[in-house]
C-alpha cells in the first residue's frame, strides 16, 4: 500500500467554515464551541472516541439536526441546512457507517433511491444500471447492480452506500467509518477515487478509528475528546501513538496485550472442510491459541467460520471439537459442543437491539439461567451485571442495548456468549466501527481468553488487528487456503502475498 500525493486547495474561503458550535441533549452537552474548516480539494480527519461528539458534528453539518449556537458557511455563504435533503441539494452528503440500504431492492434502486432515472417518463432501469455498474467498478466491486442488496456481503454493501454518494453531485462528502468492512485491495481502490475526486476540489470530512489510514489519504487531523476539540494538526503524518493519547486523554503504551503461549492439546480441528464458497480448508486451534484467518474480501473468511459454527451448511470435510466430530445441522449444535461465532454484524445478527443488556446476556443462555423453567429477573439481573462488570460494558443491566455506543453493543455480544465458558470462540471482524479505547478492551478479552486456555479464532479485514493478535494466520484467497504462518514469519507483506496468490 502506497501513500497518495498531497494536492493544494483551491479558493478555501469557499469551503466549509464552522464557528462555535454547541449541542446539548437533555443533560447531556454533546458539543462544546466547536471550530472546523474544510478546504476545496482536502481532506479533514475528524478522530476521537465513541461519544466524543464526531458523530453530533457529522449530523449537524449533513442537515440531520440544528445547533443550539454557533454558525457554518459553505461556498462562502451561510449554511443553515433544514434536512438531509437540503444539505444535498447544497452539495453536502454524509455516508454512515451503519447501512441505511434497503435489502429487497436491487443494488441500483439503492443507488438511485429517491432520483430515480426517467426516459420519456418512464424509469431507464438500463440506464440506472450502467452508471451504478460503472461506480461500483471504480471502487473495484465487481457485481451485478441487479442483485439484490440482501444477498450481499457487509463487505459489499458498504461499497454500495459509497457508490451511492459517488453518484451524487456533491461537493462535500462526510465518511463515516467508509473502510470498517472493507479489506486492504478495496481500500485501497477507495482511496484511489478519493484521491480522483479531490484533483477536482471536492472536499472530505474522514471519520475513522483506523488511525494508520489517516496519514495514506488525509491532509490535516482535528481531534475530539468529550465534545471538544482537542487538537489540530496541519499535517497528517502525526504519529499514532500521539493520536491515542490525544483521543484518550491518557498514555497508551501498547494496543495489542500478550495473548500468552498455546498449550500442546487440539481444541478444533477442521478438515478437507468446503461448501459453494470455499473449498479444502484444513487447520487446527489448540488450547490457549489465537488463530487469525486473513485475506482480501470475497476470500471466504466470514463463510468459512459461519460454516464451522454450524450457520452454513457443507458439502464435504469435517468439523470436530475436541477430537469428537460434529453433525452440524444449524448453530445449536455447535453451540452445545462448545463452540460459538460473534458474528460480523452485531445490529442485524449479533445483538437484539431493542431488548435490554441484560435480556440479550440471557437469550443464548436461558437453559443455565432458567431454574426449573422459571425465568427471573433478578437472576438475569445478577447475571447481566456480571457480564457487564468482565466486559467493562458503559451501561446497566436493564438499558436497551440501542442506546448504547458501538463498542459497547460488541462488549454485549460477546459477553452473552462467553456466559456459556465455551471452549471455542470465533469473533468475526470484532471490532469494526469502534474506538481505540473499546477496541484496547476487546483486545485484553481476546488475550485473557487465549491465557485462559480457550482456542479463538479472530477474522478481520484490518490485518494489523490480525497480526498484533494471533499465534498463527491462515490466509484464504478465492475460497482456498493458501498458508498458515507462524507469528515470526506473519509480515504484512507475505500474508498479502498469499491473499493475492
Amino acid at each position: 500500500m502506497t501513500d497518495i500525493g498531497r494536492h493544494p486547495a483551491a479558493g478555501s474561503s469557499q469551503g466549509l467554515t464552522v464557528r462555535g458550535i454547541s449541542k446539548r441533549f437533555g443533560a447531556t452537552q454533546a458539543l462544546d464551541r466547536i471550530d472546523l474548516d474544510v478546504r476545496p480539494g482536502e481532506v479533514v480527519a475528524l478522530l476521537g472516541e465513541n461519544g466524543a461528539g464526531k458523530s453530533t458534528v457529522s449530523n449537524i453539518v449533513a442537515g440531520t439536526f440544528p445547533s443550539d449556537t454557533g454558525r457554518m458557511t459553505w461556498q462562502g455563504r451561510p449554511y443553515e441546512p433544514k434536512s438531509p435533503g437540503d444539505a444535498i441539494q447544497h452539495g453536502i452528503g454524509l455516508i454512515h457507517q451503519e447501512m441505511r440500504l434497503l435489502p429487497d431492492l436491487s443494488v441500483a434502486e439503492n443507488v438511485f433511491l429517491g432520483r430515480l432515472l426517467r426516459r420519456r417518463g418512464r424509469i431507464d432501469r438500463a440506464e440506472m444500471n450502467r452508471r451504478a455498474r460503472e461506480q461500483l467498478r471504480r471502487l473495484g466491486l465487481d457485481i451485478s447492480p441487479t442483485r439484490l442488496v440482501r444477498t450481499l456481503r457487509v463487505a459489499q454493501q458498504q461499497q454500495v452506500e459509497i457508490a451511492k454518494a459517488l453518484t451524487l453531485d456533491a461537493r462535500l462528502l462526510i465518511l463515516d467509518e467508509p473502510t470498517a468492512a472493507l479489506g486492504g485491495e478495496e481500500t485501497d481502490h477507495l482511496f484511489e477515487r478519493i484521491d480522483a475526486l479531490r484533483k477536482d476540489g471536492m472536499s472530505f470530512i474522514y471519520v475513522s478509528h483506523r488511525l494508520e489510514e489517516i496519514a495514506r489519504i488525509c491532509d490535516r487531523v482535528v481531534v475530539m475528546r468529550d465534545g471538544q476539540c482537542v487538537a489540530t494538526h496541519s499535517t497528517a503524518q502525526v504519529p499514532v501513538t500521539q493520536l491515542v493519547e490525544e483521543m484518550v486523554g491518557r498514555s497508551i503504551e501498547r494496543i495489542f496485550p500478550d495473548t500468552g503461549a498455546p498449550r500442546p492439546r487440539e481444541v478444533l480441528q477442521v478438515r478437507d472442510l468446503a461448501n459453494a464458497s470455499f473449498q479444502d480448508v484444513s487447520f487446527t486451534v489448540h488450547e490457549g491459541e489465537v488463530l487469525g484467518i486473513a485475506g482480501i474480501v470475497g476470500a471466504g473468511r466470514t463463510e468459512l467460520v459461519r460454516a464451522i459454527a454450524g450457520v452454513d451448511p457443507v458439502t464435504g470435510g469435517s468439523v470436530a471439537v475436541e477430537g469428537r466430530v460434529l453433525r452440524l445441522r444449524g448453530p445449536r449444535d455447535a453451540i452445545e459442543a462448545g463452540m460459538v461465532l460473534v458474528p460480523e454484524d452485531r445490529k442485524a445478527q449479533g445483538a437484539v437491539l431493542d431488548l435490554s443488556i441484560g435480556d440479550n446476556v440471557a437469550l443464548p443462555n436461558l437453559d443455565r439461567i432458567a431454574r426449573r423453567g422459571w425465568l427471573s429477573p433478578r437472576r438475569v439481573a445478577s447475571v447481566a451485571g456480571d457480564a457487564i462488570q468482565v466486559m467493562t460494558v458503559k451501561g446497566r443491566a436493564g438499558q436497551p442495548v440501542r442506546t448504547l455506543s458501538g463498542g459497547n453493543q460488541q462488549k454485549v455480544v460477546i459477553a452473552k456468549w462467553l456466559e456459556r465458558k465455551p471452549k471455542v470462540v470465533i469473533l468475526d471482524e470484532p471490532t469494526r466501527g469502534i474506538d481505540v479505547g473499546a477496541r484496547a478492551a476487546i483486545y485484553e478479552v481476546i488475550a485473557d481468553l487465549a491465557r485462559s486456555g480457550m482456542a479463538v479464532i479472530v477474522v478481520s479485514s484490518d490485518l494489523d488487528e490480525v497480526l498484533g493478535l494471533s499465534h498463527r494466520v491462515l490466509v484464504l484467497s478465492r475460497g482456498r487456503p493458501r498458508g498458515i504462518l507462524r507469528a515470526a514469519e506473519a509480515t504484512d507483506a507475505a500474508v498479502m502475498r498469499l491473499a493475492t496468490a
